[in-house]
């Protein structure tokens, strides 16, 4: 099963998520979003996966909290695509995709021994 992991190259936890695909041999690859932004068809497709934009979006960040409440409050799918191409660090991380489509958001070592089937 490819997995590709999207988040920030500086987090800490997208680096834990990828020291642990490593520790157990899981091939994966990395996109941090600032250098690759995601396309809002991308956008979208995670969107409906992980069941909206508030699931998808960290609201207890700085980023969040400096926006102005005229950007916070998104209405649009349009708003929100071009709101997180903007600031995709507003995306939880680290976002996981595999090749079946499957989408999941953070890290946890039970978390991702479930994901990926390590017993």
């Amino acid at each position: 099963m490819a997995t590709t992991l999207y988040g920030l190259a500086n987090c800490d936890t997208c680096r834990k998520a990828r020291n642990w695909l490593a520790r157990f041999g899981i091939e994966h690859g990395f996109v941090d979003y600032r250098d690759q932004r995601p396309s809002p068809e991308m956008l979208v497709q995670w969107k409906d996966a992980l069941g909206g934009w508030d699931a998808m979006v960290n609201k207890s960040s700085t980023t969040w909290r400096n926006l102005p409440p005229a950007r916070k409050a998104a209405a649009s799918d349009a708003e929100w695509k071009l709101l997180l191409r903007e600031y995709p660090q507003l995306i939880r991380r680290p976002l996981v995709v595999t090749d079946d489509g499957s989408v999941s958001q953070g890290f946890s070592d039970n978390g991702f021994k479930k994901r990926f089937g390590i017993g």
